[in-house]
């Protein structure tokens, strides 16, 4: 076969390939973390968020890291339609220190075979060491507020110092006690305070520690992980309820708990919401909720809400989100074009290599 014609038939099989990779780096808010300098032990823990638009379900068939210093997994591995999920990277400080950084690779296998690369760096200091690595809260009921304490220890310069504490997060209040310094070494003692008037929900923040080290080791970041929970909660707080075709149902059960028994009254939440109240007072009540899809395709997002003898709004509202398919085959999350590329490359390939064999003889 003449070497242009082969070099012409690779491009058009490489082309779609490459091309057929973009469906998977769209799901991806970012590809690039730096976590910037750490101390030995602390938590430095980057979570790749990442979305299917596509109304085929995808799945992750595997994760893999190019680096010991990271470790990395997905929080879920199978995502219908808007569902969102995570490339959870874990950065190791406590056995790797200096510079280091790590290719994470995300190979998915459904509905199309393709890999996204994400990297993550960062500058684990070896003369600066945190313990516990993470302000746990726990927990935390409303209204009642929370401390944990950590240490920190410098060694190797008597003049090292934390200057200041820096947070977005104002329902944070922080107290550096300082309890040695002498022979090289400084330790600190951080009282980390979660104020009683912080809202319900999960806390995933970060404190700054700000000293007078050098400008690339100035900050050190410190998380802070906890739930402040409130006196009624509801399981799952979402409904993502994929693809559906017009007219088909999906029941989800919806799981209410609250420190003292409690009567549902009502449900409502549109034409396509139906459910059977539970009949008996309790402090768990579970409730299955069902969805029947409209007869109009497009996408359907809508609050329910859940009225209890507890009061009018005592139960937070819940989001339900599902998209109508009106053609019973859905769209492909490539391009169609892409594939018949593919497919006609591939095709054209073997055509190509039969025929020049069978005239060459």
């Amino acid at each position: 076969m003449p070497r242009k014609v082969v070099l012409l038939l690779l491009l058009l099989a490489w082309v779609p390939a490459a091309h057929a990779q973009d469906w998977a780096r769209k799901m991806f808010t970012d590809s690039t973390h730096d976590f910037g300098s750490l101390a030995r032990g602390s938590k430095a823990q980057y979570r790749f968020k990442f979305t299917n638009p596509y109304v085929e379900s995808l799945h992750v068939s595997s994760v893999r890291s190019s680096c010991g210093c990271t470790a990395a997994e997905a929080s879920k591995t199978d995502l219908k339609t808007w569902e969102t999920g995570d490339i959870v990277a874990n950065f190791n400080t406590n056995s790797f220190y200096g510079n280091h950084s790590a290719t994470i690779t995300v190979t998915f296998d459904k509905p199309y075979f393709a890999e996204v690369q994400l990297q993550v760096s960062g500058n684990i200091l070896s003369d600066v060491v945190m313990q516990p690595g993470v302000v746990e809260l726990g927990s935390v009921d409303a209204g009642q507020g929370a401390e944990r304490k950590i240490m920190l220890t410098h060694t190797g310069r008597s003049d090292w110092a934390i200057s200041d504490v820096q947070s977005a997060n104002t329902n944070f209040e922080v107290e550096v006690n300082e309890l040695k310094r002498a022979a090289g070494t400084v330790v600190y003692e951080l009282l980390v305070r979660l104020k009683p008037t912080s809202p319900a929900g999960y806390i995933n923040d970060q404190l700054f520690l700000v000293t007078n080290d050098d400008p690339e080791a100035q900050k050190l970041p410190v998380d802070v992980t906890g739930r402040v929970v409130a006196a009624v909660t509801v399981s799952p707080a979402s409904l993502m309820l994929g693809a559906l075709t017009p007219g088909q149902a999906i029941t989800k059960n919806v799981v209410v708990r609250s420190k003292r028994p409690f009567k549902v009254l009502e449900v409502s939440g549109g034409d396509e919401i139906t459910c059977t109240l539970p009949a008996d007072s309790r402090d768990v009540q579970i409730i299955p909720l069902t969805f029947t899809a409209p007869q109009q395709p497009g996408v359907v997002k809508q609050k329910i809400k859940i009225k209890t003898d507890l009061g009018d709004n005592a139960v937070p509202d819940i989001t339900c989100q599902a998209t109508i398919v009106g053609d019973t085959t859905p769209p492909a999350a490539i391009p169609e074009s892409a594939n018949n590329s593919a497919r006609r490359g591939s095709e054209a390939t073997a055509s190509g290599a039969t025929s020049t064999g069978f005239h060459g003889n």
